[in-house]
């Protein structure tokens, strides 16, 4: 945080005449050399009312970095912890994709959702902009677009192939046409049905990436001719010695197409005697949504990827996370924001922050005390309040104890190294399986308890009574 005179110069021109010219002197000085930034690891688990960040300094130097910060953590949180649960609902084995750079809100917040819907447990993203800054895996499909702007075979240019193996090129949409000849036969599929431009399209992207084919499946009709259209492609690429990568659906009932895709595919496996082709992935696209994973599951699916945009990275669940940045401490003295409110009230002082585990290693507690008490020692019984009962003392005893912050910033430097994106996707996924089953399911998960300790308590008290 440093000044610079034209943004110095733009605020006296805003702000009213009778402000002092000291205060722009001092702007003018600024820096943030006295500030210290603690925060908990970027990618870890966070609990309501539990400071994830603390910042400490001269007041106004730290109060003109509120909405700055903010801004950084609460959209970064938000989707990821929307990424989490899209995670939590697939499984681990499942491919996520990340496909919501068009309905993003904005270039600004495209990057932002690609970037943390990565560390949220997103495997890649269409965002190839995404891909060169933050190193996320990129992948994509064909459009409907590069579909519908075939319309026959005579349009395939160039039209030929070399085998995998070397050789002799091969006129590829000639090959093709044979294959769907067969393949319409197996399958009884009457071959006036099948759409020519697809099937020119899907040639003319098996040319172009042979060993990268895919098909998109529901441009006109799945059974009576994506379907046939891609295993003619992929056989006859196979003929070659190239492997098609997988087909895309982005219509209907998704999960019920799945096993019918599976079925053919075996059925093309078998007969023609590929046994690599029945386990071509199946991706999935189309306003996939939590709900829609819960559908999967419960019906059961063939689907090995899923694509999710809109309702990722506008999450329309929680379309915005109440972070908020209070005063805890000035001069030295506790202060507290009183209110009615409890779960507003703010916890006065600055505070360390504990981990308590289990005999299992699930995280059970967090504890907030007083930067100045002794850290509290794994087996050791504590007695604390539980923010929401603050009547009544609990005892607990942790098996083991972690404090959550560390300082990254301090003397107007970083002082810790900063870990890379994929070591924080890393963090947030072991954080995540370390959660106990009855915290981490999403459908009414049992409340995670934070605790103040006795003293801090006191503290809150004594301050709660002199504000009356």
């Amino acid at each position: 945080l440093r000044s610079v005179p034209t943004d110095v110069a733009y605020l006296r021109s805003v702000l009213p005449a009778s402000t002092e010219d000291a205060f722009f002197d001092y702007l003018a000085t600024l820096d943030a050399s006295e500030v210290t930034v603690s925060a908990v690891p970027e990618g870890s688990v966070v609990f309501a009312r539990v400071p994830f960040l603390q910042v400490k300094g001269p007041l106004l130097v730290v109060q003109l970095l509120e909405t700055t910060l903010l801004c950084l953590v609460n959209y970064a949180s938000l989707v990821a912890t929307n990424a989490a649960r899209f995670r939590l609902l697939a499984g681990p084995d499942m491919k996520l994709m990340e496909i919501g750079l068009r309905r993003a809100q904005g270039p600004d917040g495209a990057l932002s959702a690609s970037k943390y819907s990565y560390i949220g447990g997103f495997d890649c993203t269409s965002n190839v902009l995404a891909g060169k800054l933050y190193g996320i895996p990129v992948r994509g499909t064909i459009a409907h677009s590069f579909i519908m702007s075939f319309t026959s075979l005579e349009e395939v240019q160039p039209r030929e192939v070399t085998p995998l193996e070397g050789g002799e090129p091969v006129d590829l949409p000639a090959l093709a046409e044979s294959w769907l000849q067969r393949v319409c036969e197996l399958l009884q599929t009457p071959p006036e049905k099948v759409n020519q431009g697809e099937l020119a399209a899907f040639v003319s992207y098996a040319i172009t990436f042979p060993q990268l084919f895919q098909g998109l499946l529901d441009t006109y009709c799945v059974r009576r001719s994506g379907l046939p259209n891609f295993c003619a492609v992929a056989l006859a690429l196979h003929q070659l010695g190239y492997r098609a990568i997988g087909v895309r659906l982005d219509s209907g009932d998704l999960a019920q197409q799945s096993k019918e895709i599976r079925r053919v595919l075996r059925t093309c496996g078998a007969h023609f005697q590929v046994p690599w082709f029945e386990t071509i992935p199946i991706a999935v696209s189309n306003d996939i949504s939590e709900h829609s994973l819960e559908e999967f599951s419960r019906e059961g699916s063939e689907i090995d990827m899923i694509g999710v945009g809109t309702n990722l990275v506008t999450c329309p669940l929680q379309p915005s996370l109440g972070c908020v940045y209070k005063l805890v401490e000035v001069n030295g003295s506790p202060c507290l924001k009183l209110t009615e409110d409890e779960e507003k009230m703010t916890i006065p002082g600055i505070k360390t922050i504990y981990r308590l585990y289990d005999a299992a290693g699930h995280p059970f507690m967090d504890l907030m005390a007083l930067e100045e008490e002794p850290s509290p020692t794994a087996g050791q019984e504590l007695a604390v309040r539980v923010l929401g009962h603050l009547g009544e003392t609990s005892k607990v005893v942790p098996t083991t104890v972690e404090p959550l912050h560390r300082t990254y910033f301090r003397d107007g430097q970083v002082s810790e190294p900063l870990p890379t994106l994929l070591e924080v996707r890393s963090h947030a996924q072991a954080s995540l399986s370390l959660l106990s089953p009855a915290h981490r399911r999403l459908h009414e998960p049992q409340p995670y308890p934070v605790a103040v300790t006795e003293r801090l308590h006191r503290l809150l008290t004594e301050l709660r009574q002199a504000s009356q």
